[in-house]
Order: structure tokens, then sequence, then C-alpha cells
């Protein structure tokens, strides 16, 4: 029987509802035959702030790692049910706390996130101000070394590293390469990269004061051996403008708020509910944990 004008009209529009939703609701992600899409990773973070939005779309690195996850979790979840693994008895206490934990912490969560507006411009502003000594970059320094470990025959090896780079002043990198014994380093022409002044051991520490960019110290002896250092740049410290750190800011104060609201909320649930343990029966209790037994002797 060939289908009336309004038969199609119906299959239309359902096709269209379909391919609608399917716009407004995309995979963001799969494995296999699993799809992940976009309201599953949205209920995976739950309700976000516009904070958080915000600074989860500075570091889309993260959300992907999320997805990843979500995604392995589908696909064990998927073989372990294939199993029947959640009608296992062992299972049943551990989903009755999961579940009930779950329903707790998220309910507590939910009453004591701060309101969207929460921090206010003003409140930021002054926290900034207030913290402008903690939020402070330390100086730091770009540095490439040579390593020559303290064992037999370092002397002679340093001395031979000493000759290399007064032939050729320049030829830091290959030497690194060729001499260095710290071998990360050494594939990178010997750099270690940027290090904040408070992460450099001191005897390092103090000299690099007298040394300009593209100079090479002495070497610094320590415990591991000797070490020869290569000033490649210097940053020095500063603080950071309000609107770089405005993100973490507000972060950070929505977390706090939300402890301090959370902390509060139990404390005013304690008042009316009182806690009361029965010792006596607790260290009974203690007795009933069977413990593993001893492994048979040989």
């Amino acid at each position: 029987m060939r289908p009336n004008r309004w038969s199609c009209v119906l299959l239309f529009c359902g096709w269209s509802s379909l391919v609608m939703a399917a716009e407004s609701d995309p995979v963001v992600g799969s494995i296999g035959e699993i799809e992940l899409r976009q309201s599953e990773v949205l209920a995976a973070l739950g309700t976000m702030s516009p904070v958080d939005k915000e600074a989860l779309a500075r570091e889309p690195g993260t959300l992907n790692q999320l997805v990843r996850s979500l995604l392995v979790q589908q696909v064990v979840l998927k073989e372990a049910l294939g199993k029947k693994w959640d009608e296992e008895p062992s299972i049943q206490p551990l989903l009755k706390s999961t579940r009930e934990a779950a329903i707790s912490d998220s309910y507590l969560k939910s009453l004591s996130r701060p309101p969207d507006s929460y921090p206010s411009e003003g409140e930021l502003k002054l926290a900034y101000e207030n913290g402008r000594a903690a939020l402070t970059v330390p100086r730091s320094f770009r540095l490439a070394q040579i390593f020559v470990a303290e064992e037999n025959g370092a002397e002679k090896k340093l001395k031979a590293v000493q000759q290399r780079l007064k032939e050729k002043p320049g030829s830091f990198g290959q030497v690194a390469r060729e001499m260095s014994e710290e071998k990360e380093s050494a594939s990178r022409d010997g750099e270690i990269g940027w290090l904040k002044e408070q992460q450099i051991q001191p005897e390092i520490l103090a000299q690099l004061p007298q040394l300009s960019v593209n100079m090479v110290s002495a070497p610094v002896k320590l415990k591991d051996g000797w070490h020869i250092l290569k000033v490649l740049d210097v940053r020095e410290a500063f603080t950071p403008i309000f609107e770089q750190v405005r993100v973490q800011l507000a972060q950070r104060l929505r977390a706090e708020k939300a402890r301090a609201n959370m902390q509060s909320h139990v404390s005013e649930l304690l008042q009316d509910h009182p806690v009361a343990v029965n010792e006596v029966a607790l260290s009974k209790l203690l007795l009933e944990v069977p413990t593993q037994a001893a492994p048979a002797q040989p």
C-alpha cells in the first residue's frame, strides 16, 4: 500500500526531529560502537558555573582527557554488564554505599555551590590586591648543562670537556650531546629547561648571578658529580596583571566559598542531629572483622 501524503509528512517530520536532536547533541567521541554525546559529557561535568566553563575553554586538553576516560569507562562497563557483574552478591554492598555516597555528596555540593554572580568584580579585585605577594612569579633561569658523574676517571673526563669548550666556545650543545652523562638533557643539547630560583640547588644558584645569557659556568661540584652550566635565558620576577589571573582567582574564591558553605550546612545538621557512637559495640565489632589467613610456610 502506498503511504498517503500525511504519512509521508509525518515520516519526514520524525526524521527531521531526529536530525535536529543529533545536531543539538553531537557525538564528541567514540570507541568501537560506543558513542559519547555532548549531553553525557555535560552530565559528567555537572552543572558548571560560567567561571568553570571559561576555565575549561582555556584548557581544552583537560576536556579531551575527560572524554577519553569516559569512553574507556563505557567499554569496561559494557563488558562488566555483559557478564552480569552488577548482579554479583559481593558487589551489592558496594553499589549501595556508592549510590548513597553519590546522592549525599551531590546534594551537599548543590546546596553549597555559590551563585553564578559570585565573586563580584569588586571581590575579585580585592582578592588580587590582597594576594599580590603570593601571585608573584620568582626569577627563573633557562639552563643547559654538561654533567660528569662522580666516578673513576671523572676528573680526566671533566678536563677533556673543559678543553673542548675552550677550543670551541660555541660547541656547548655538541659537547653536551657527546659527553654529558645525563642522557635526557644531553639529547636536547644539554637543555634542562626553565627552573624557578627555589628549584635550583644552592651551589648552582650561587653561580648564576655572575653569568650573563649564553655564558658558561666553571664546573660546580655536587654530590652526584660535576655540572657545567650555560644560561640560555633569564626571566625576572614579575607579578601577573589582574586579567591574567582573573579566572584562577574566581575559581579559588568559588572553591573556598563552597567549602565554607558546606561546613556551615554540616555544622547545622549536626546541631539538629547529634552524633552518638557506642564505643563498647564498636570495640566488639573489630573482633568480628575476619583477619587474613597467614600464608602457608613452604
